[in-house]
């Protein structure tokens, strides 16, 4: 595998901005990596960082790179800020860069394969919140979406935040202002909703989260709205915290589970 860290400008962003590249590679001769056949165009996922962490934080706590190099698949990790993957009421349009310019970047840079069935995305917390809006707003684009201990009630989450000022309420006030988020496309439960009722294709979903997370009761809540509809869930729930540790085996419960051709 190859590992990158790009530095490009972004026009939506306005600024010089990072993401972390792995990239598979053909070879014949590294130690406990699979020679894979080169492709024109390799399937892709688009993997999504927490709340306080950046573009190269799965590289630096995780065996991803590791994982990756089985499946033949290239991974792009954007860094976006404290945003929620969102266009922020104050602050800069990451939902925008996220959803348009990313792909297209990274597909000028990088063989990156534009099929539908080629096309993914995960995230841990923030970043699995971010996932399933992605995929849940453009299903067209993917084939499959993953949340790995991820902010599923949105909505909930902000009032919570709201009316205790924690720590992250003044990040959050940020990104959503003192908006109404709830029947909106921030809002995962109505995007559920909204999916059930839609033709065409549907990502595949995969929802994972420890029993002792502070977030698993949303998770639980997301679970069961997706069962009431015809979406595609495989739910993980089972001891864990939110912590790398548990991360670290979960993505590669997610490699193994995307529908990619090995």
């Amino acid at each position: 595998m190859a590992l990158l860290r790009c530095e490009f400008f972004s026009d939506t962003l306005r600024l010089s901005t990072s993401m972390t590249v792995i990239l598979p590679e053909q070879t014949n001769h590294q130690i406990g990596m699979k020679n894979k056949k080169s492709l024109s165009a390799y399937p892709t996922l688009y993997l999504l960082h927490g709340f306080s962490d950046n573009d190269s934080i799965w590289t630096r706590r995780t065996s991803l790179e590791r994982f990756a190099a089985d499946y033949g698949i290239a991974v792009v990790m954007p860094n976006a800020d404290h945003s929620y993957y969102a266009d922020m009421r104050y602050g800069k349009r990451y939902w925008t860069f996220l959803t348009e310019e990313l792909p297209d970047v990274a597909s000028s840079f990088f063989r990156l394969s534009d099929k539908r069935e080629d096309t993914f995305v995960a995230g841990l917390s923030m970043g699995g919140y971010g996932a399933l809006k992605w995929a849940l707003n453009y299903p067209d684009k993917f084939a499959a979406a993953a949340s790995l201990s991820g902010v599923t009630d949105m909505v909930t989450h902000l009032q919570n935040a709201r009316q205790t000022q924690q720590a992250f309420s003044a990040p959050l006030s940020l990104v959503f202002g003192e908006d109404d988020i709830k029947g909106s496309y921030e809002d995962l439960l109505w995007l559920l909703e909204k999916n059930k009722n839609r033709a065409g294709p549907k990502p595949m979903l995969y929802q994972a989260c420890g029993t002792e997370d502070f977030l698993y009761p949303q998770n639980l809540t997301f679970m069961e709205k997706c069962r009431q509809t015809d979406l595609e869930l495989t739910a993980d729930f089972g001891p864990g915290d939110h912590n790398w540790n548990y991360w670290d085996q979960q993505i590669k419960k997610v490699l193994e589970w995307l529908p990619v051709n090995r």
